[in-house]
Parts: C-alpha cells; structure tokens; sequence
C-alpha cells in the first residue's frame, strides 16, 4: 500500500494491455449531495448498484468503504451541510472514487489507529484497502481520491482474471466467423446475447470432439471438475485476501 500523498495518483505503465475490444462500457459518473452523515447509506446504495452494473460486485465492501469514510472524512473536518461532490470513474484498470469539497485547507490526515486517537482512523482504513490514495488541490476545491485494484485485464474487460478474458476473446472471433459482416474485426458479445452465444460455443466445441474422434460427454465432465476445483480455489484465494 502507499500512503497518501498531494498528486493525481497517475504512474506510468499501469495500463494493462488490450486484447480486444472493450466488451462492456464503464461511463464515469458523479453525485452532487450534502455531506451529512444520514446520507452516508444512500451513496452506498448508489455505489452498489453501479458496481454491480459494471461487473465488479467484488469490490462493493471496500468500495463502500471507502465512500463511508471519505464522506466522514467531510462531515468531522469541513462540515455538515458542505456541498459535496462523489464522483467515479475507471482509471486504467482500477477503480477510482473522488469526493470532491470546497475546503482546500482541511487536508485528510493518515495516523495510527490506537484506541485513543479519533482523528485520521477513517483515512488509515481507506489507505488497509484501497490500492494508493491522495489529495488534489485546485484552484475552487479540493479532491480527496483512491483506487482500488479491480483484477480486470482491460478497462472495458469483464472480472475473473485470465480465464474470462480468454472466453471473450474467443467468442469475439467466434462471432466474427459466424458473421461475414463483421470479418476483420473484433465481435464485442455482451448484455442478453451473451450466454446464447456462451452456448453455441460449447455445442460447437462438442461437435468439434465428437468429429476427432473424443468423447463429448468425458469432456464435459472433466471441464466441469476443473471449473469446480479453480472456483474452489478463487473462493479460498478471496476469504484468505480479505483477512484482517
């Protein structure tokens, strides 16, 4: 982890490679409200349901997290009724939170959380789970950031690390084969389309073994036991991670 610092977080080489093209779009948005504490549950709210749009519901505890605590964050050291600004977006592969306020001289302090210190506890939980945290100063505001790691191989690609971003790049040229409309370009598959054609892989996969003299139904089975064993495996990798 890297504690805050003034700056825009930006470094280069972050960037994951693209290997296709984007198959599901993640529009930056943003929030206007008032910082009080009784609106804390309805940003999270808001924030659950736009991550769950963008495919990354694995990151709604520590994303809700940290908007918790950034608007705390306004709430103890600005003021109630501060007019704030929650905005998010996609930088590279992380996902980025921004709360925006007025007051460029209450800056968000990282300290020991020891029982007895109150202040600057919020930002040591945000630096526990998010990837870098800063500050921004400009010139009518101030925007405190962080960004947390989303595991994704492209900024438009969908979670599940190297195994899914395979599948969509397959089923990127399998659907420009079926379509010769599309030849010489990249099929984006995605929304109810989606597992239909998942499908119309799988079948024409099976008729592909069956054809080379496999057994269709042994191959089913052994995928099924080696898609049971690497889940298993990403659940204990996930419970382990998100120990204290």
């Amino acid at each position: 982890m890297q504690s805050g610092r003034i700056g825009d977080g930006r470094s280069q080489g972050e960037e994951a490679d693209v290997l296709q093209e984007p198959c599901m779009t993640r529009k930056p948005w943003d929030l206007d409200f008032v910082a009080e504490l009784k609106e804390v549950a309805a940003l999270r709210r808001v924030m659950r349901l736009h991550l769950g749009l963008w495919g990354i519901r694995e990151l709604v505890d520590a994303a809700e997290l940290c908007v918790t605590e950034l608007v705390s964050n306004v709430v103890m050291h600005v003021g109630e009724g501060t007019p704030t600004t929650l905005a998010v977006s996609m930088r590279g592969t992380y996902l980025r939170i921004e709360v925006h306020d007025p007051d460029t001289r209450a800056l968000p302090t990282l300290m020991a959380a020891r029982p007895e210190v109150e202040a600057g506890r919020g930002m040591a939980l945000v630096d526990a789970v998010a990837e870098r945290w800063g500050v921004q100063l400009r010139a009518d505001r101030k925007v405190t950031w962080c960004e947390l790691a989303t595991g994704l191989m492209s900024p438009g690609g969908h979670s599940g690390g190297l195994r899914v971003t395979r599948a969509e790049a397959m089923l990127g040229l399998y659907g420009a084969a079926r379509l010769p409309s599309t030849q010489g370009q990249t099929c984006r598959v995605g929304g109810p389309l989606a597992e239909k054609a998942a499908i119309d892989v799988i079948a024409d996969l099976l008729h592909w073994l069956r054809h080379h003299g496999c057994d269709p139904d042994e191959a089913l089975d052994r995928a099924q036991a080696r898609y049971d064993a690497e889940t298993e495996a990403d659940m204990a990798t996930a419970g382990r991670s998100s120990l204290p």
